[in-house]
């Protein structure tokens, strides 16, 4: 064994070395990462429909030119509470019971993704927190355990952070959105690096 393929053999062991987790790693940052992003995803809806009322309350007493809205950045990023009855950007809308039978759906092919081969990635168990996070905390809307009521219960999905893109007001969203968001790119990625190995390992 010539010095090339010493360096060689090295290389293909630290790379498995960094690919493969330990079964502790998934069981520890896995559900670490879920609660964590679920805790802060209902903290920060609670504190927005707090601070600023149900959708359209926002000092319209005193302040109406506010718009039910508080800018940090005028005409460009803020809060305003709105309540979505669908899935993303309000498709679906009144469909609530729906999108949380998927929802379970999708949490149950989470948790089988788990048990038979992402815990294998650290990239994969993370990505895979952050969907589960952002699914629980929508879920948790739609069932209606916020306790939002407006002569009935409300089953809609609280959202409030606002962004202006010129003069186009993107769908309010919130942090159960990122999480999902950011998890899908993740996720993407993921699967396109993943194709490459095959090809990597027959060189």
């Amino acid at each position: 064994m010539n010095k090339n393929d010493n360096l060689e053999s090295v290389a293909e062991n630290t790379e498995k070395h960094e690919k493969r987790v330990s079964p502790l790693f998934a069981l520890v940052v896995f559900p670490l990462i879920a609660c964590v992003g679920f805790v802060l995803d209902l903290k920060t809806k609670d504190w927005a429909f707090d601070a600023l009322g149900m959708p359209g309350e926002y000092l319209w007493q005193t302040q109406p030119e506010l718009q039910a809205k508080y800018w940090l950045w005028t005409g460009v990023f803020g809060f305003q509470t709105t309540l979505n009855p669908g899935a993303l950007f309000g498709i679906g809308a009144g469909r609530s019971g729906l999108f949380a039978v998927l929802s379970f759906v999708a949490l149950a092919g989470i948790l089988a993704w788990m048990v038979h081969s992402a815990w294998k990635s650290r990239l994969l168990s993370i990505t895979l927190a952050m969907i589960s996070a952002g699914i629980l905390g929508n879920l948790y809307d739609r069932l209606g355990l916020h306790g939002l009521c407006e002569d009935e219960p409300i089953y809609a999905v609280r959202d409030w952070i606002l962004v202006m893109i010129g003069s186009y007001h993107w769908p309010n969203f919130n942090i159960a959105d990122c999480l999902l968001v950011c998890g899908t790119i993740l996720i993407i990625l993921y699967t396109f690096f993943e194709k490459d190995e095959p090809n990597t390992e027959k060189r």
